[in-house]
Formats: C-alpha cells, structure tokens, sequence
C-alpha cells in the first residue's frame, strides 16, 4: 500500500513544486559545503601542524572556514523556512480539497462517516504529513546529492576508504527497507486507534445527557481510558521501532568509521599513506553518513504520513455522483413530478419501488406513511442529495433535476428537518444562513413572522446571544422556530419540512403550525408529516405503502374513504388516547 500512498503525496506536493525544489536545493547546497569545509580544515591543520605556519600565513583559510560556517547555517535555515512554508501550502491546499470533496458528496454519503473520523483526518491527519514534505523529502534528495559528492572526491583520494563506504552506506536504506514493513503496520495501527478514540470520545460528549441519565457516565470513562491505554501501547511500540532502528543504524555507522579510522592508523604507522589525504577522509567519513543518519530519523515522519494519508485518499477515492449543470431559469412557481422513481442505498433492499406522484404549485402536500416506507428518501431526492436509479424528477414539466445545477436548485428552496442544526455563535448569524447578506431589520421581521421574536428579545443579549453547538441553550420549539426564521429569510418557492412540529410541546407546536402557515401562502410546500395534525392541514395527502403511492387526495376525501390515510388516522388517535386520554385530534 505504500509503494501507492507515496507517489500521491509526493503529486500532491508537486503542487508547490517550485518552494519544495527550492528548499530542496537549499538543503542540498548547505549540506555540499560541509565537503569544501572539510578539505579548508584538512588545509589549515596539515600547514599549522607539519607546515609550521603561524597564524597571519593561514588567516585566508580561518577567514574562508568561518565564511563557510555562516553560509552554511543561513542556507539550513532558508531550507527549514522555505519546505516548511511549502508543506503549509500542501497542508492548506489538502483541507480545502477534502472539504469540497466531503461537501459535494452530500449528506447522504457523508452520513457514513463519523465526523470526529472526518476532523480527524483533517487536522491531525494532515498535520501529519508536514514533517513528511518538511523534513523527509529534502532527506531523499540530501542521501542522494551528499554521499555521492563525498565518494566522488574520496575515490581519488584513497580508493581503499572509498570501497569500505560504499559497502557499508547501503547497508543503511537496506535495513529500512525491512523495519519499514513492520513501521508501517504499527503506525496504521496507531492512527486507526487514534481515529476511533477521537470518534468515542466526540460521543460520550454529544451523549453525556443520557449517559447521566442512565447511570452510565463511569463506564464510559473506564472504557474511555481503555482506548487511551491502547493508543498509548500502540505509539510506544512504533517509537520502540523507531528507537531500535535508530540504533542499529547507529552501530553500522559507527562501525563503519571506526574501519575506515583502524585502517588509516595502520596505514600510516607504515608510511604507506599521508597525514592530508587520511585527515581528509577522516572528516568526510562522517558526514557521509549523516544524511543517512537524517533519513532513519525521518522515516517514522513517512510512516505515520502513509498511515494518515491512506486513510486521507479512502475519503478522496469515495465516488461523486454525476450532476448537472444547466442552471435553474427564474420560476414564478413550482410544479414537481416524479416518474416512476426507483432509489435503494448501497448494498441495500429498495426503499423507493416504481414511486409516481406530483407536488402541486402553490399547495401542501404531506407524505404520510408508516416508519421506513421512504418519506425521507423520497425528501432526499427532491432536494438534490441523492439521485434515483431508474425513473426521473419534473420541474414545471420541462425540466429534469437530474440536468439542472444543484447549487441553482437550491437557490430556490428551504429545507426545515425534524432536528435542525444550528451553530455555535450569535442567533442573528444562525438566522442569517438563509440570507447572509440580509440587514437587521429583515432578520427581526423573519424572526417575527417566524414566532420567535418573543423569546429572542428576552435573550441577555437579543439577537447577538451566544448559543451552544447544536442549539444548547434554547428548547426544541424556539431551535424550530428559528430554522424557520431562516427560512422566512431566503423566502424561498419551495419549502421542505421534515415534520417540523415532533418532539414538540403544545404551545410550541401550535406557534410552529402557525408560522408554517404563514410561509405556506404562495410557495409549493412538501411536509413529512410524522404527525396526523400536520397531514390534516394540508392540501393534498400522498400515503406510502412499501415505496410506492398507496392513496393520495385531500384529507378530507381520504378521512371518509376505507383505506390506507383512514387506517394510519385512526392509529394515530388511538395512540393519542392512551397517552392523552381525552385528547383530541388538533385539525
């Protein structure tokens, strides 16, 4: 899987290839002075020492070792500057390619991934990879560049020397090779444990209410610090590799040097060498193994990169399905037909079989039906998250939706589900969503027309009050009323509810049901009602049976006929009556 991760990260960093090249040849610059810095230093001890020279005769070569020094150590920092300003920019450039992907995959295939996976993989996943495109990448290019440069002078020096470093240096990447498969799994492993520690712990957190509740809240936390043990046992064994590796590495570099030492000291008690040539290679042999060295360090870098990135490039790889591209022209109202749909999920049964219904303009029709007959599915198509297998979707009897933009699509509509999302941040801004550009007073009047004006201006601080993520703060009636606030905002021809008064009290419904009333003048408005109330007060009832059409009509003329809409309202008073005795149903 590697030999595959590593050509895409390194097409991903071609995106800035001219900062990664640059910063590259830095490195690569810096790292070649080291060999004109040891023959100067070669120079400077075989005068001082055997050439008795004082210190005014060698100042050129102190002058030019100290040049050297400072060129060198400003040449490593603009490396470490420029490839770390680079993988910013990869780093940058993956998020937003991500975060599009995810977004132009739509809700329904997102729904498979845990978002704590999703965050994960976007910022610890990817900060991953900047020691990898920092660091390891200019080390590629530094075991190449450098060990040939030293070999190429050492050879005509002293071929002997020469031979012992090129026997031992390979050695090196060699014993890599073979730690790296087993790396490779323990850094996979690491980060799949970090990925479902992030995924538990972000619902503990969303469920700590009902942990409470049931008396759960220390179970977790022991099942919390088990995952935490795990992650902590799993990056201890990838460092114990690293660490190991380290030293091995270590041991055939000083091994080697120590050769190259014993064979020079012999050498010399000979006379069968001079004190230039032997210092010299002296101080190039460890050099030569410095970017070798500077590889192993940095291949764990590679390692937990592969391991983020695979798991960065499974949500890449996941399919966008094909949308169109016609742009929506300007509607006075509309009409929606579909013919005959046909829509199941991956790896799933039907949910929609051969479904044929229409949506007046200007009415409001409810989709009634017994829990997984395909309300929610049949929304999901309407609104553009899904696309039916067979049959087709008609606006105003020309237009197909599977053609039309779906950004242009929805432009013109709204969508309230049963439990709309707000944001962390002001009510105002939670409003604005449906109309960023809207002034204040428009957001007071969408606030007003959706009955949530009360209850906002009573707020500390009105319309500028801080809420919680997903709405923590306000009550479900008030998170409801102002989802449709949003909505009165956009002012949309198409409103989609998804059964917008569950789980709601009666006085909250009640202001629900009147604020839906008032956005329902003059748009074309489809409701999943879960609710007979709200089916009893639209215009039209579409009744579904195992995905299809099993009655539709105005609920008057359902209620009185012996069928599928008559059995589900009778259902639904009797479960009123058992948990409301005495209750009648609201019309």
């Amino acid at each position: 899987m590697s030999e595959r991760i590593d050509p895409r990260l390194m097409a991903e960093g071609r995106r800035t290839r001219g900062a990664l090249y640059f910063g590259i040849g830095l490195g690569v610059s810096a790292a070649l002075l080291v060999i004109l810095q040891a023959v100067l230093l070669a120079h400077l001890v075989r005068d001082v020492a055997f050439g008795h020279q004082n210190l005014a005769a060698v100042a050129p070569l102190l002058w030019g070792l100290a040049g050297l020094f400072g060129l060198r150590a400003a040449l490593s920092y603009a490396s470490e500057i420029v490839a770390f300003k680079a993988s910013g920019k990869i780093k940058t450039y993956l998020r937003q390619t991500i975060l599009n992907h995810v977004l132009k995959l739509g809700p329904v295939p997102a729904a498979d991934e845990q978002s704590a996976d999703l965050a994960g993989t976007m910022i610890e996943g990817i900060e991953a990879l900047e020691p990898y495109f920092s660091r390891y990448v200019p080390q590629m290019a530094l075991v190449v560049a450098v060990p040939l440069a030293i070999l190429a002078l050492v050879f005509p020096v002293d071929w002997i020397s020469a031979l012992i470093l090129l026997g031992a240096g390979p050695l090196i990447p060699l014993f890599m090779v073979f730690v790296g498969y087993r790396a490779e799994a323990i850094n996979q492993k690491q980060w799949q444990k970090l990925l479902l520690m992030s995924a538990h712990f972000l619902d503990v957190l969303q469920g700590l209410t009902t942990l409470k509740l049931f008396g759960r809240a220390r179970d977790e936390i022991g099942i919390v610090a088990r995952i935490s043990d795990d992650y902590r046992k799993t990056t201890m064994a990838g460092l114990r590799v690293a660490f190991l590796t380290s030293a091995v590495l270590e041991f055939f570099a000083s091994l080697a040097i120590a050769l190259v030492a014993v064979v020079f000291g012999a050498r010399l008690l000979h006379g069968n060498i001079d004190f230039y040539p032997a210092f010299l290679v002296l101080l190039l042999a460890p050099e030569y193994f410095v970017p070798l060295r500077g590889l192993s360090t940095h291949y764990h870098a590679r390692m937990s990169a592969i391991a983020a990135a695979r798991r960065m490039f499974d949500v890449l790889d996941i399919r966008v399905a094909n949308t169109g591209t016609a742009p929506l022209p300007p509607l006075d109202a509309i009409d929606i037909v579909c013919e005959d749909l046909h829509f199941a999920y991956e790896a799933g049964a039907p949910v929609l079989d051969g479904l044929s219904c229409r949506f007046p303009a200007g009415q409001m029709t409810a989709i009634v039906g017994a829990s997984g007959v395909g309300k929610t599915s049949l929304a999901r198509l309407l609104l553009g998250f899904a696309k039916p297998e067979q049959g087709r979707i008609v606006i105003n009897e020309t237009l197909d939706l599977a053609e039309l933009a779906p950004e242009s699509w929805w432009q013109c509509l709204a969508w309230v589900p049963q439990n709309p999302r707000l944001f962390h941040g002001s009510i105002a801004a939670n409003i604005r969503l449906g109309n960023p550009q809207a002034d204040d007073e428009a957001v007071r009047e969408a606030a007003s027309k959706a009955r949530a004006l009360a209850f906002i201006t009573a707020q500390p601080e009105g319309f500028e009050t801080i809420i919680g993520d997903l709405g923590q703060g306000l009550s479900g009636g008030q998170i409801q009323r102002i989802a449709l606030a949003r909505a009165f905002l956009k002012n949309p021809q198409l409103l989609i509810l998804d059964e917008a008064t569950a789980n709601l009290d009666l006085e909250s419904e009640a202001l629900v049901l009147e604020a839906i009333a008032d956005l329902a003048v003059g748009r074309t408005v489809i409701v999943i009602a879960h609710r007979m109330a709200m089916a009893e007060r639209a215009d039209n009832v579409l009744v579904l049976e195992a995905g299809r059409v099993a009655a539709y009509g105005p609920p008057a003329q359902l209620r009185t006929a012996d069928g599928a809409y008559a059995r589900l309202l009778q259902a639904y008073e009797g479960d009123a009556e058992i948990s409301n005795p005495g209750a009648e149903l609201c019309v």
